[in-house]
């Protein structure tokens, strides 16, 4: 049996975590028989690993030397039975007010079998670090899905991931001084330190041309730099610089707000998919807390969460059909959307932002006449929606655009840990409401609903994934409704237990989101850590526009549906004449449309 206390003659620190200084003892040979794979790991790794504990339902973690992290992260990511398990993130903590260490841990999706909640789970890779060096041997240089990861506890803790093949600051912008890490806990929430301006790109390849998208341009949502590397009309490479709109999010909410504060804070991470985060945070407490909430609350969550991805995937697909110049599919999309946005407005005050959640369940009820509504505006969605996917996958100008373009292969996909659609239009069989256990929290075990998968990796594969989608959740919701049990909808939580750790996640129309939760003194939160699917998706775009034309890009990156807003203007560049062309968006728009190659 591995026991916290064996952590602790390795370490020589006194653990604050539990009572008396000792966490719980664990049943070892227990754990590792509940499921498929985790007695192999163990036997493989059984020199370097200190502890071993279930966390929760459904999730383990092994504490481990930090100098084996690459083999073990890549010994579940390549197990040649568990072909979708993906790095999902990982989290660094500042622990030295608790036991004098930092904590680097990878987080594992680890898939038995695809689509089975019974049977899959997660497995946190805990690796203490001495306050005084701070690193880790990287993945990153045979695992893309570790790219970012392993940048950003570079820049917020101030971790060094070494060997990483590119060690430019992620998060942080250029002009932050050396040695001033925001999420070490003797840094001040409130500190703005500022120093020279500098910049860090990466050298263009010999013989291209750069155009740069960005920070600002209108076929990107949000601010966000790719500068491309082009060859005449051929992008032949990318680089990406983004991270203009960081909020400190994390920063606030440790220490400073109690669990149900955060909660809000939470739904306000993404304009279009709060609600997902509200759940992935409200489950992860509840874990935490170790209750399960009613089961009307669960319906109540499930139905919210569906009503989210329809509004969301009907939105996206009327971005894609404007920026193919197919403004009738845009106006057609949004006009369905309409109703929806109506319908959640009416049933819980707000179009977006529901204020619906709280720990422990839901703050609202659904009266039951307002089920007739709900199932009304659900038949209208179905019908106009195949009215109008009737009419826009007959439409040239929409296909010829899509069909084709942006091939992301599964391969690639599968390793930069690729998320949701986006995965699973290049053929990856994984979606977190069926891939994990979600029945705590959410009613998606209870549910009769397919999971759309394509092969071809293109923009047109991403557009059918999600409409697909969409006609399963109008689906579910008629389930729901018809199923909806009666019963409270919310149990109260009390004190959450102290330093204990616990992982929430939802699928939101983007892909898997997860927030992990480790508990401080005083129903205080010690850490938390958001990673939303547009994390794991936009590193990849790179691969996706490569070998493609600039006129294509807008579209390529917009076919991810990255979390980021747009304006509406981009520069072109020639760095060899040095002459720049600023184009508008009707300028821009006509030259996407007509041309398929470089200004």
């Amino acid at each position: 049996m591995v026991t916290t206390r064996d952590l602790e003659a390795h370490f020589e620190f006194e653990c604050r975590a539990c009572e008396d200084g000792h966490c719980r003892k664990a049943d070892v040979e227990t754990i590792l028989a509940e499921r498929k794979g985790l007695k192999e790991f163990y036997e493989a790794f059984k020199e370097h690993i200190k502890e071993c504990k279930r966390m929760s339902y459904g999730q383990y973690q092994f504490v481990i030397d930090r100098e084996v992290l690459p083999e073990a992260v890549l010994w579940w990511h390549n197990h040649p039975e568990f072909k979708e398990t993906h790095l999902s993130t990982a989290v660094g903590t500042d622990e030295r007010p608790l036991n004098g260490h930092f904590v680097y841990m990878p987080f594992l999706n680890v898939q038995v079998e695809p689509f089975n909640m019974d049977e899959n789970y997660w497995v946190f890779l805990k690796a203490y670090l001495p306050a005084d060096d701070p690193s880790f041997p990287s993945v990153a240089k045979v695992l893309p899905a570790a790219l970012w990861i392993e940048r950003e506890v570079k820049d917020l803790l101030g971790f060094n991931p070494v060997g990483h093949p590119d060690p430019r600051r992620l998060i942080l912008p250029e002009d932050w001084p050396e040695g001033v890490y925001p999420l070490r806990k003797d840094m001040d929430y409130r500190h703005s330190p500022m120093a020279e301006t500098k910049t860090e790109f990466r050298e263009k390849p010999e013989g291209t041309t750069l155009v740069p998208m960005g920070p600002v341009h209108m076929g990107i949502e949000e601010p966000a730099h790719f500068r491309l590397f082009v060859k005449g009309e051929e992008i032949v490479d990318v680089d990406y610089r983004g991270f203009y709109s960081h909020r400190g999010i994390e920063k606030t909410g440790e220490g400073r707000l109690t669990y149900n504060q955060i909660l809000f804070l939470a739904e306000r991470i993404c304009g279009i998919c709060g609600y997902q985060h509200s759940v992935s945070y409200a489950m992860a407490v509840e874990r935490l807390a170790d209750v399960e909430i009613p089961d009307r609350a669960r319906y109540i969550r499930t139905l919210m969460l569906e009503l989210e991805r329809i509004h969301n995937h009907l939105l996206w697909v009327g971005i894609a059909a404007h920026l193919v110049g197919y403004d009738t599919g845009f106006m057609h999309a949004w006009r369905i959307r309409e109703p929806v946005m109506w319908l959640v407005e009416r049933l819980t005050g707000n179009r977006k932002q529901y204020g619906m959640n709280i720990v422990g369940g839901v703050r609202r009820d659904i009266l039951d006449y307002r089920k007739e509504e709900i199932l009304k505006v659900v038949k209208g969605i179905r019908e106009e929606t195949k009215k109008f996917l009737d009419i826009a996958l007959n439409t040239n100008t929409f296909i010829k655009r899509a069909e084709g373009v942006g091939i992301l292969p599964y391969k690639v996909a599968k390793a930069y840990s690729v998320l949701g659609p986006t995965a699973r239009a290049s053929g990856r069989k994984i979606d977190t409401r069926l891939d994990q256990a979600t029945k705590t929290a959410m009613a998606y075990n209870e549910l009769d609903f397919k999971i759309p998968v394509y092969k071809e990796g293109d923009v047109l594969a991403r557009v059918l994934v999600r409409m697909d989608e969409l006609f399963e959740s109008l689906w579910m919701v008629e389930q729901i409704i018809d199923g909806m049990p009666g019963g409270d909808i919310m149990v109260p939580i009390g004190d959450l237990p102290e330093y204990e750790e616990a992982l929430g996640f939802t699928e939101a129309h983007r892909g898997e989101v997860v927030h992990y939760v480790m508990t401080g003194e005083k129903n205080k939160v010690y850490r938390w850590k958001v990673r939303a699917p547009t994390y794991n998706n936009l590193p990849a775009v790179p691969e996706m526009l490569k070998g493609y034309h600039v006129a294509d890009a807008p579209l390529i990156i917009a076919s991810i549906d990255p979390c980021y807003s747009c304006t509406e203007r981009v520069q072109f560049v020639d760095v060899q004449s040095g002459k720049v062309k600023v184009l508008t968006e009707a300028e821009f728009n006509e030259l996407s449309i007509k041309y398929r190659g470089v200004f």
